[in-house]
C-alpha cells in the first residue's frame, strides 16, 4: 500500500542520507553570487510572477541569485524533496501545502522561520512584521508556539455563482448554506429540462472540502483537537460532520444537480462553470482570476460568496489552504539570511498585494489589503498574463472594482479560530486524504450503509498513522 512505500522511504532517507546543504559557500558577492534555489508548484502564470519577484530580488540583493523551479503539484513537491534529502542535492527553499505540516516539524529538515529571525525586526534591510499577517494564516503555521515558515499562497473555498441564470429562476441572493444549494437547484431544473444548462453544480470533488465542512462543524479530522493539543494517534473521521457531508453528496447526485467529473478535477469543473454549462461552482479563491477572466468571456454576471455551509450546524469558520514557504536546515548563515531575506521581500505587503491580484490566493498580510483599498497612481501592482510583466492598477478602491477578489479575505478573517477551523496536523495527512474521499465518493455514487463506510475509512487511516507514528512518536 502506498503508505507502507512512504514510511519506508522516510526510514532509508533517515537511516542513510547524509545531510549535506546543497552549498557550502561562506562569502556572498556581486561577483560571486549564493545560489538559492525555490522549488513551488506553479506553471502557468503564478510560476512567472513568481520569477519575477525572485528576478527583483535579485536585482536588490546581487549577491545572491534567487532561481525558482516548477515542480507538478504539492503531493510531488513533498515526494521529490524526500528523494533529494537522500541525494543530498535539495533545494534551499521549498514550498509545502497545508497537509505536509506534521511532516516538516517530524523530519527536522526544515529550519523554523522564527528561529532564523532570531527576534531580529529585518533580516538584510526586510522587515520581519509578522504580526500584520492575518491571524487565521498565522496561527496554522505556528508549532509549539513558533513561527515555522513564512506563508506566501494562502486560499479558500468561495461559492461562485452565474446571477443570470438565477436570476431566471427567480433568484437574486448568492446562495449562503446547503439548504440554498438544494433549493436553487429545485429551482433550475427548468432549465436542465429545457437543455439551458447542464446541470446546476459542478465543483471539484475534493478531499479539501471535506475538510472544509468539518471545520464549519466544528468537527476534527483526528484526535487530540485535529493533532493541535498534542500529536494525533487515531482518524475521528465517522463523525456526525462526514455523515451530513457524504448525504449531502448523495442528495446532489442522486437528483441530478451535481455533475460529477471524478476525482480531484479541477479544471474540467471550472471550465463547466466557465461556459455557463452549470450555475453553481465551489471552488478555491486562487481561482478567482481564472474564473472571473472566464466569466468576463462567456458575458455573464459571476458574484462569489463565502463557501456554503450546513445551516442544520451553523458556520465556525473555515480552514486556510494553499502552501507556505520553508528553509532547508544546515544552511551557512549568510545563505540562510539570504533565503529569509528573499520570503520577506516575497510575501511583503505590496508582494502580498500584487500577487493577490494575479491570482486570488488571499493577500497574506492586512496591510495588503490596505494598500488595493487605497490605490494610487504608479503602484504596478497588477500582474499582466500575456507580457509577463507587472503594470498599474487603477487608482482608488481595487475592490469597489473587483468586489469577487475579498470574498476569500472577509471569510478567513471573520472565521474563529479554533483547533477545528486550523486544520488537521498529523503525519499522514497526504496519504489519509484519498481514503475518506473514496468513502465519500462511494457513499455518493452508491449509497450502501454509511456508517460501515465511515467507519472502514476511519480505520483505515488509524493503521496508516499509527505506522507512521511508529517512527516519530517518543
Amino acid at each position: 500500500m502506498f503508505n507502507r512505500m512512504y514510511v519506508l522511504i522516510l526510514v532509508v532517507v533517515l537511516a542513510f542520507a547524509v545531510v549535506v546543504p546543497a552549498t557550502a559557500q561562506t562569502t556572498c558577492t556581486p561577483e560571486a553570487p549564493c545560489q538559492l534555489e525555490a522549488w513551488i508548484a506553479f506553471s502557468d502564470h503564478r510560476l512567472d510572477w513568481a520569477v519575477d519577484a525572485a528576478n527583483q530580488f535579485n536585482a536588490l540583493y546581487p549577491q545572491y541569485n534567487v532561481t525558482i523551479t516548477s515542480v507538478a503539484n504539492y503531493d510531488t513537491i513533498v515526494n521529490n524533496y524526500t528523494l533529494a534529502r537522500e541525494e543530498g542535492t535539495y533545494p534551499q527553499i521549498v514550498q509545502l501545502f497545508d497537509a505536509a505540516l506534521q511532516f516538516a516539524v517530524d523530519t527536522n529538515w526544515f529550519v523554523f522561520a522564527e528561529d532564523v529571525v532570531a527576534g531580529r525586526e529585518d533580516v538584510l534591510g526586510q522587515p520581519v512584521n509578522f504580526d500584520d499577517i492575518i491571524p487565521a494564516i498565522s496561527n496554522y503555521y505556528t508549532v509549539d508556539g513558533k513561527w515555522a515558515s513564512v506563508a506566501w499562497n494562502t486560499s479558500t473555498p468561495i461559492g461562485y455563482y452565474n446571477m443570470d441564470l438565477l436570476a431566471e429562476v427567480g433568484i437574486t441572493e448568492a446562495p449562503r448554506t446547503w439548504g440554498d444549494i438544494i433549493a436553487a437547484c429545485e429551482a433550475l431544473q427548468p432549465l436542465v429540462d429545457a437543455g439551458t444548462i447542464s446541470a446546476c453544480a459542478s465543483w471539484p470533488f475534493t478531499g479539501w472540502f471535506i475538510e472544509q465542512w468539518n471545520a464549519q462543524h466544528g468537527e476534527f479530522m483526528v484526535n487530540n483537537e485535529n493533532g493541535r493539543a498534542e500529536r494525533a494517534t487515531a482518524s475521528t473521521f465517522n463523525n456526525p460532520a462526514s455523515k451530513a457531508i457524504a448525504e449531502f453528496y448523495r442528495e446532489m447526485y442522486s437528483n441530478g444537480y451535481f455533475i460529477y467529473e471524478g476525482l480531484e478535477q479541477w479544471g474540467p469543473t471550472t471550465q463547466n462553470f466557465g461556459i455557463g454549462k452549470v450555475a453553481l461552482h465551489i471552488s478555491s479563491s486562487a481561482d478567482a482570476r481564472n474564473v472571473v477572466e472566464l466569466a468576463n468571456t462567456t458575458g455573464f454576471t459571476l458574484q462569489t460568496a463565502p463557501m456554503p455551509y450546513n445551516e442544520d450546524f451553523g458556520w465556525n469558520g473555515n480552514i486556510l489552504g494553499g502552501a507556505t514557504m520553508y528553509i532547508s536546515e544546515g544552511l551557512e548563515a549568510e545563505i540562510q539570511d539570504g533565503a529569509m531575506a528573499f520570503l520577506l521581500f516575497f510575501s511583503n505587503t505590496e508582494n502580498a498585494a500584487s500577487w493577490h491580484t494575479a491570482s486570488g490566493y488571499v493577500p497574506v498580510r492586512n496591510s495588503a489589503i490596505e494598500l488595493l483599498s487605497n490605490l494610487e497612481e504608479g503602484n504596478m501592482l497588477g500582474w499582466d498574463i500575456p507580457s509577463k510583466s507587472r503594470v498599474d492598477l487603477a487608482a482608488g478602491n481595487y475592490y469597489e472594482v473587483n468586489p469577487n477578489f475579498l470574498t476569500a479575505y472577509t471569510q478567513l478573517s471573520e472565521s474563529p479560530v479554533t483547533n477545528a477551523t486550523l486544520g488537521g496536523k498529523y503525519g499522514t495527512f497526504q496519504q489519509a486524504r484519498p481514503i475518506y474521499l473514496g468513502a465519500v465518493e462511494n457513499y455518493m455514487l452508491n449509497g450502501g450503509d454509511l456508517d460501515v463506510i465511515l467507519q472502514e475509512a476511519q480505520d483505515a487511516i488509524t493503521v496508516q498513522l499509527e505506522e507512521y507514528n511508529l517512527l516519530y512518536a517518543e
